[in-house]
C-alpha cells in the first residue's frame, strides 16, 4: 500500500491506496491557515494516524499547489498556500524520517487519470483542473512530463490564443501578466466574465445550472467560455498532440463541453481531421491524493 496526500490552501487529505486502487483508508482536514509549522504538524499526524489505522508503514507521494523549483529547492507558485516559499519536502522529510516525493496537484490529477482512470492506455495525456485556479499535466507512457524547469504542462499561466477584438487584451492575472489562460477559464474566471457580461455576479455552478435550464445570457457566457476553451485546447493539441486530454475541477461537470468543444477546436487546430479524444475525469476530486500516491512505482518497499 501507499499513501497519498493532497495539500490545498483550504484542505489536506490522506489516502492510504491498495494495489488494486482501491482505498483503505482516507481523512480530510482543514489547512491551517496562513501558517507553514502547524500545516507541517497537521501533515505528520494524519500520516501517523493513517498507517497506525492501517498498521503499516507506506511510501509517501505529495500533490501540492505550485512546485519544487530546481534551483532553490523551495516550493514556488502557490502564493495562496502556507507552504508557499518553504523548503517543504525536506522539512517533511526531517520530521518523518524518510524520503518523500511531491508533484504540482494538476500533474497528479494526469497521472491517475492515466493510471487507472479515464485516459488508462493512453500513450500521452493532458490533464487539465478547471477550478479555483488553471492548471495542467502531461503524463508520456505512464510517466509525468515535469520539465528542466518543473513547470511542463502549466498552461493556464499562457495567454488566451486566438482573442477577440472584445476579449484582447485580456483580464490581469495574479501571476502579473494580463489575459492569461486562468483568467478566462477557471471556474472564478468563468464567473467574472459572466459578471463583466451581464453585470449579474453568480458562481460557475449557478450559471452552468441555468445555462442548462435555457436561461439564455447563462447560455451565452457558457457558449463563450466552451469557444476560450477550445481555443486554449487547440493550442495543446498543436504543441503536444496528445492522445486524450481529461478535464477535471468544477468546470469539468459541464456537461456541454465534451460534445461542442471538440466540434470547434478543428477551426484552429492545423491538421486535415483531429482524432484527440475530450473526456471528463474517471476518479473526480480523488485523482490527486490518488495520483500522489502513484508517485512512486508499484513495487516500491518502505
Amino acid at each position: 500500500m501507499r499513501i497519498g496526500v493532497d495539500v490545498g490552501g483550504t484542505k489536506i487529505e490522506v489516502a492510504v491506496i491498495r494495489a488494486d486502487g482501491s482505498f483503505a483508508a482516507r481523512q480530510r482536514i482543514s489547512t491551517p491557515a496562513d501558517n507553514y509549522t502547524l500545516t507541517l504538524d497537521a501533515i505528520v499526524t494524519l500520516i501517523n494516524e493513517t498507517e497506525a489505522a492501517v498498521g503499516q508503514s507506506c511510501s509517501l507521494g505529495f500533490g501540492i499547489p505550485g512546485t519544487l523549483s530546481p534551483a532553490t529547492g523551495r516550493i514556488k507558485n502557490a502564493p495562496n498556500a502556507p507552504i508557499d516559499g518553504h523548503p517543504f519536502d525536506k522539512d517533511l522529510e526531517q520530521r518523518l524520517g524518510r524520503p518523500v516525493r511531491m508533484m504540482n496537484d494538476a500533474n497528479c490529477f494526469a497521472l491517475s487519470e492515466a493510471k487507472d482512470g479515464a485516459a488508462t492506455g493512453a500513450n500521452v495525456v493532458f490533464g487539465v483542473i478547471l477550478g479555483t485556479g488553471c492548471g495542467g499535466g502531461v503524463v508520456i507512457d505512464g510517466s509525468v512530463l515535469g520539465g528542466r524547469n518543473a513547470i511542463a504542462g502549466e498552461w493556464g499561466h499562457t495567454q488566451l490564443p486566438w482573442m477577440t477584438p472584445a476579449e484582447h487584451p485580456g483580464p490581469p492575472c495574479k501571476c502579473g501578466l494580463t489575459g492569461c489562460i486562468e483568467t478566462f477559464l477557471s471556474g472564478t474566471g468563468f464567473a467574472a466574465r459572466h459578471a463583466e457580461a451581464t453585470g449579474t455576479m453568480l458562481d460557475a455552478v449557478d450559471i452552468i445550472t441555468r445555462a442548462e435550464s435555457g436561461d439564455p445570457t447563462c447560455r451565452d457566457s457558457l457558449s463563450a467560455y466552451e469557444s476560450r476553451l477550445a481555443r486554449a485546447l487547440a493550442h495543446v493539441i498543436n504543441l503536444l498532440d496528445p492522445d486524450i486530454i481529461v478535464l477535471g475541477g468544477g468546470m469539468s461537470n459541464a456537461r456541454s463541453l465534451y460534445d461542442t468543444v471538440p466540434h470547434l477546436w478543428s477551426e484552429w487546430v492545423f491538421s486535415d481531421r483531429v482524432d484527440t479524444i475530450l473526456r471528463p475525469p474517471k476518479h473526480g476530486d480523488s485523482s490527486g491524493v490518488r495520483g500522489a500516491a502513484w508517485l512512486w512505482p508499484e513495487d516500491i518497499s518502505t
